[in-house]
C-alpha cells in the first residue's frame, strides 16, 4: 500500500515535517510506502479556471501538480499538512491542491485522506477544516485521530516538545493504515460503493 504525504511548509526541517515524520514511522512499522513532496517552498501559481484539464486529462501548467497527480491515483490514501497562516493554510498549498483535485480525472473514491495543521497557538481548527473539505468532496474517507489533527510548534523543532500532539500523529497514521486496509479488503471482495450519474443544479435561473 502506497500513501503520498505533502508538506506544506516552506522551512526546511519545519515542525510540519515533524509531525509527518511521526506518522510515517508508524506506516513504515505497517508495511505502508511512503512519498513525500514538500510544496510550500514552491512556486505554485493558482488556478484560472481555463479548464484545459478536462481536454488534456492534467494541468495545463506542468509543475509539481502534475507530478503529485500520478503518485496520488497509484496511492490508497492522502495526508495533507500545513503550517497555519493568519488561520488558515499556506496559500501556495492551497493553490497546489485546488489544482490538484480539480484537474485529476481519475476516481478518488474510498482513497483516504488525512490533514495536519501545525500552529504556534491558535488557528489550528480551522485550517483542520479547510483541507478535510479536498476529501469531503471527491469520496474520500476521512481518517480520524483522538483528537483534531495538530501540533504545536514555533521555534524549529519545537513540535517534537509537543508529546500530545505526536501521540495524536501515531494514532491518526494507525487509523489511516486500518482504514486502508478495511477498505482494500473489502474492494477485492465487493467492489467499490455504487455510483449514480452525477446531477448538477444551477441555482441562477
Amino acid at each position: 500500500m502506497k500513501v503520498l504525504m505533502i508538506n506544506g511548509s516552506p522551512r526546511k526541517d519545519s515542525n510540519t515535517g515533524i509531525a509527518l515524520a511521526e506518522m510515517e514511522k508508524i506506516f513504515a512499522e505497517e508495511g505502508i510506502e511512503v512519498v513525500n513532496m514538500v510544496i510550500g517552498n514552491k512556486d505554485i501559481r493558482g488556478c484560472v479556471a481555463c479548464n484545459r484539464c478536462s481536454e488534456l486529462g492534467k494541468c495545463v501548467f506542468d509543475d509539481q501538480v502534475n507530478e503529485a497527480a500520478a503518485i496520488f491515483e497509484a496511492a490508497d490514501g492522502l495526508v495533507i499538512a500545513s503550517p497555519v497562516y493568519w488561520g488558515s493554510a499556506n496559500g501556495t498549498l492551497i493553490s497546489f491542491l485546488d489544482r490538484l483535485f480539480y484537474s485529476t480525472p481519475f476516481d478518488k473514491t474510498m482513497k483516504v485522506g488525512a490533514s495536519v495543521a501545525v500552529a504556534r497557538r491558535g488557528g489550528l481548527t480551522a485550517t483542520y477544516d479547510e483541507l478535510n473539505k479536498y476529501f469531503g468532496i471527491t469520496g474520500m474517507p476521512i481518517a480520524p485521530g483522538q483528537y483534531w489533527n495538530g501540533v504545536h510548534g514555533a521555534a524549529p523543532g519545537e513540535a517534537k516538545e509537543d508529546a500530545e500532539g505526536l501521540q495524536q500523529m501515531r494514532t491518526l497514521a494507525r487509523n489511516m493504515a486500518f482504514l486502508m486496509k478495511a477498505i482494500a479488503d473489502r474492494r477485492e471482495k465487493a467492489g467499490l460503493p455504487e455510483r449514480e450519474p452525477g446531477i448538477y443544479t444551477n441555482f441562477v435561473r
